[in-house]
C-alpha cells in the first residue's frame, strides 16, 4: 500500500494549478496508482463532475499560446495532450480568424522592418515558421508588412 495523498487528491492538486488534458493527467498520476483500473475510476469521476475538462483545456491553451504562436503549433500541441481531433476541429476557426494580425504582432516584435533582401526574407519566414504559422500567412504578411488585414 502506498502513503501519501490520495489519487483523487494529487489529481485536484494539479488540476487547481492548471487545466489538464486527461491524458496529462493520467501519465502524472500513473506512478501512484496501484491499478490502471483504479486511475481510470478517478479520471472519469473527474470527468463526470466538471473538474476535468478537454473543452476548458482547449481554451485556455488557444489563450495562452494564440498571441505569440500560430494555428499549426497550437494544434500541435492539443494533439500531443491527447485532445479529440473534433474539439481541435471546433476549435480551429477561432484561431485562424486572428492568426494574420498575430502573426503581423509577432513579426513586429522581432523585426522593425520588412526584409531588405532574399537572404533576410528567408530568416524572418523561418522565424514565423517555427513559431507556426501557416505559410500562406507569412507570405501575404511579409508581402504587405505594413497593411493591417481587416
Amino acid at each position: 500500500m502506498k502513503y501519501g495523498p490520495s489519487l483523487k487528491t494529487r489529481a485536484l492538486g494539479y488540476l487547481a494549478r492548471r487545466e489538464h488534458s486527461r491524458l496529462e493527467l493520467e501519465r502524472k498520476l500513473k506512478p501512484y496508482a496501484e491499478t490502471f483500473e483504479e486511475l481510470s475510476s478517478v479520471l472519469d469521476t473527474l470527468e463526470q463532475r466538471g473538474f476535468l475538462s478537454a473543452a476548458r483545456m482547449v481554451e485556455q491553451v488557444i489563450d495562452m499560446r494564440k498571441t505569440k504562436f500560430g494555428s499549426l503549433r497550437i494544434v500541435h500541441e492539443l494533439r500531443e495532450k491527447g485532445i479529440a481531433e473534433n474539439l481541435i476541429a471546433a476549435a480551429l476557426p477561432n484561431i485562424k480568424q486572428t492568426e494574420q494580425h498575430n502573426a503581423r504582432e509577432v513579426w513586429r516584435k522581432k523585426f522593425s522592418a520588412a526584409p531588405a533582401n532574399a537572404k533576410e526574407l528567408g530568416r524572418q519566414m523561418r522565424f514565423l515558421m517555427g513559431r507556426g504559422f501557416a505559410p500562406e500567412v507569412i507570405r501575404q504578411m511579409l508581402r504587405h508588412p505594413d497593411k493591417e488585414e481587416g
